[in-house]
């Protein structure tokens, strides 16, 4: 699960550098923004969740599968990331 992790926080990074470079509309780079911040608060529930078997393990590494596959077109996403 550490390598979906890091995977996420490094398409994130890409992504914020992306919206910092365009003008697009506004209202759009807002809303964006808004959603890479949640899949960030969710990886890093995950990532201090100190016990590998709390309760939200599953849900939570459903929804990170889920949220990868917006990145599935990116040449470092695996297959093996799909929920």
């Amino acid at each position: 699960m550490d390598d979906l992790l890091q995977f996420l926080a490094a398409c994130i990074s890409e992504d914020r550098r992306h919206v910092a470079d365009t003008s697009d509309s506004e209202a759009l780079l807002d809303s964006h923004l808004h959603i890479l911040d949640s899949i960030e608060a969710l990886a890093n529930d995950y990532s201090g969740m100190p016990d590998p078997w709390d309760g939200r393990t599953h849900g939570l590494t459903h929804a990170l599968r889920v949220l990868a596959q917006a990145y599935a077109a990116h040449p470092a996403y695996r297959e093996e990331w799909r929920p």
